[in-house]
């Protein structure tokens, strides 16, 4: 278990259980969300596609149905078509923190940030830096859990998305 003594963020708890879980010896590792949105049953769905040697870093995919809040929905949409524009390949949930990569990505893809934008620029850096990335479809429940701060998380994120504008105005290359 990898814990600090105070609370550091959701980025800089994820990079530790990266940085332990590679030096544990993983092959593969899955992150999961604390806030019950997804069921850890759901982790063979993610592993399916590293395992058949068709990804590298496997999206764990929200449907943008009425059960999304309509904020998300319009923030999950917009992060994911600039994600996809910024890395060349199809992203359609750029914001899930559910999900399954390799070791190789773990040990290339070292992102900045200690609280939500730290996925984002997992994701992008690890678009950008050639992985094979794709997305399964897995089921959500919304609750109260999430910690996500509207305004100040949401100006992280489009801080994030802002270092990649060349690529947005001119897609990959």
């Amino acid at each position: 278990m990898v814990t600090h003594p105070r609370n550091r963020g959701k980025g800089a708890a994820l990079r530790s259980g990266i940085e332990r879980a590679c030096k544990d010896g993983a092959d593969v590792i899955v992150t999961l969300d604390a806030d019950g949105q997804h069921a850890p049953a759901d982790i063979p769905r993610l592993l399916a596609p590293i395992g058949a040697r068709q990804a590298d870093l496997v999206l764990g995919a929200r449907a943008r149905t009425g059960t999304m809040p309509v904020s998300r929905r319009v923030t999950n949409w917009l992060s994911a078509t600039l994600a996809s524009r910024i890395g060349g390949q199809a992203v359609s949930d750029a914001q899930t923190g559910f999900r399954a990569f390799t070791r190789a990505v773990a040990e290339r893809v070292r992102p900045g940030g200690d609280r939500y934008e730290f996925e984002a620029n997992f994701l992008l850096d690890a678009l950008r830096a050639g992985f094979r990335v794709t997305s399964v479809e897995v089921p959500t429940v919304y609750g109260p859990r999430s910690h996500f701060r509207s305004w100040t998380d949401t100006w992280r994120m489009a801080r994030v998305f802002a270092r990649h504008a060349g690529r947005i105005v001119l897609g990959a290359t």
